[in-house]
């Protein structure tokens, strides 16, 4: 695709796509419009099967995906039945998702938007439509990061580990605490769950629930004006976290 590579931002190009369908012709095509337009990236699987082994070996090495564009209409398990089995790993029970598929009905889109889907485009399409789709999802999902974080309350240098206090006093963050901040910034205004946490901070979801909870108890004494009433680490019962930057 001639002249696609400008249209991506240099941060999103790196981002780790998964595409599944099991038309495989179709499947390479828009691999090679992915990286022609400058995703590097793109892994590609034609069934349900092998897009949750792809999922669980990215899991094992630490390198999960960023974005999942689905086929829905694939035997043996289709693409509403795989996204949720993808939603039940705690790395990805927020990844965003896209479906691409010749399945357009209207219940059709909204059984896939009620599974978290964040966009539906039809086949036929066009490449530069698509590639535009897909950038568009990764660009809501993932800000292009700074190393400055403005709450409510304070200011967070990731960069030095340092929060400065609207009160003018300065707290220095933890490792652990920089490593929970870092993952909820990149989700920032989105609910973040306990179990995608603690995966993510420590490897498993079993067992350090209670390890979050005072991190997350001591991060707030360090970012928010009144602890006891939180503005910007606020938690959503019942879920998880979610992290709002100032307004």
């Amino acid at each position: 695709m001639a002249g696609g590579f400008g249209m991506i931002e240099a941060h999103l190009r790196d981002k780790r796509i998964l595409l599944v369908d099991d038309e495989q012709d179709l499947a390479r095509m828009v691999g090679t419009i992915l990286r022609g337009s400058g995703f590097a990236q793109p892994t590609l699987a034609h069934a349900g099967s092998e897009a949750l082994a792809l999922v669980d070996e990215a899991r094992r090495v630490k390198e999960p995906f960023h974005l999942f564009v689905l086929d829905v209409m694939m035997p043996g398990m289709d693409g509403f039945e795989l996204l949720s089995r993808i939603r039940e790993r705690p790395e990805h029970a927020s990844t965003p998702a896209l479906f691409l598929t010749a399945k357009d009905g209207p219940t059709d889109r909204v059984s896939g938007l009620a599974l978290g889907a964040d966009d539906y485009v039809a086949k036929p399409f066009l490449p530069q439509e698509l590639v535009l789709r897909i950038a568009a999802v990764l660009r809501r999902c993932y800000a292009q990061e700074s190393p400055l974080l403005e709450l409510d309350a304070s200011v967070v240098d990731f960069d030095t580990a340092e929060v400065r206090r609207a009160d003018g006093q300065t707290a220095v963050l933890t490792a652990k605490e920089h490593e929970i901040l870092s993952v909820l910034a990149r989700n920032l205004g989105r609910i973040v769950t306990i179990d995608s946490l603690c995966e993510a901070c420590w490897g498993t979801s079993f067992g350090y629930e209670n390890s979050l909870m005072a991190h997350i108890r001591r991060l707030r004494e360090k970012i928010e004006a009144n602890p006891s009433a939180p503005v910007a680490l606020v938690t959503v019962k019942g879920l998880g976290y979610k992290l709002n930057a100032r307004r």
